[in-house]
């Protein structure tokens, strides 16, 4: 099994070749999930000579522009698309109502047919967190992270834990640096995908290089840092860490490496 990033930059990423952060996770038979469907979803998708009737699952992290603005595009794509079936969507369960409340509504609530609903377009799977949930031959595990805080509510992004050939990876998705909450997943991953802001002024919702500095070395061992501004980057690879995911990039999450 294989993850491939369609984009390893930040929400506003628009030059230097990349876009943002959303990810296929792909079976040896072909089978893609989608992590992620951002605004910019059509073009990383084309880049690599793939489309909407590629998708058949998509998991959603959170309700951020850069990771569900691509949505109402796949869902009615798919849906007036006579070689396509409605996609699976993998969504934590409170956020699926937020999702079509919040987001999709507006401009997907009436067609021609009539009066839709999220299920018009998506096959809903609602997740439990930390409850794994099979996709392929893997197990994926919803992780609830921290990404933003204000004074009364706190915005939850749900990373992911992948287990497959025996092997565990971390994917963290939005989140702020959170060490000692995160610290059971670190040890426990063979490999880290973080969330690494490294703009010079730090937004407080994402984990930044400098703050990612701090961590013991081991943890640091495993990590390969996205969701990065434009710009130049530090030299990852000096620091310790396994360095910067480049957009088209494939990993094997199966093989030691």
């Amino acid at each position: 099994m294989r993850l491939l990033f369609l984009g390893s930059g930040s929400a506003h990423t628009v030059d230097g070749g990349n876009f943002q952060s959303n990810m296929l996770l792909v079976t040896p038979s072909g089978r893609r999930l989608l992590i992620d469907c951002g605004t910019d979803i059509r073009w990383s998708l084309a880049r690599l000579h793939l489309s909407y009737r590629d998708i058949t699952d998509i998991y959603i992290s959170h309700l951020h522009a850069d990771h569900i603005g691509g949505l109402e595009g796949i869902g009615f794509q798919t849906k007036f698309d006579p070689r396509c079936e409605r996609p699976r969507l993998y969504i934590e369960r409170a956020l699926s109502q937020q999702l079509w409340a919040h987001s999709l509504q507006g401009g997907m609530c009436v067609t021609a047919e009539g009066v839709n609903t999220l299920d018009t377009f998506f096959d809903v799977r609602p997740l439990d967190i930390e409850r794994p949930f099979e996709w392929g031959d893997a197990h994926l595990t919803p992780v609830p992270v921290v990404h933003v805080v204000a004074p009364r509510h706190t915005v939850h992004s749900y990373g992911l834990l992948i287990r497959t050939g025996g092997r565990v990876t971390f994917l963290t998705a939005d989140t702020q640096f959170t060490p000692d909450r995160l610290q059971p997943y670190y040890a426990n991953a063979d490999v880290i995908f973080h969330d690494c802001e490294t703009a010079k002024v730090r937004t407080g919702v994402h984990a930044h290089y400098e703050e990612l500095l701090e961590l013991p070395a081991a943890v640091r061992a495993k990590i390969w840092l996205y969701d990065y501004q434009p710009g130049p980057l530090p030299d990852a690879v000096a620091d310790g860490f396994r360095g910067f995911v480049l957009p088209g990039q494939s990993f094997d999450l199966v093989a030691p490496g």
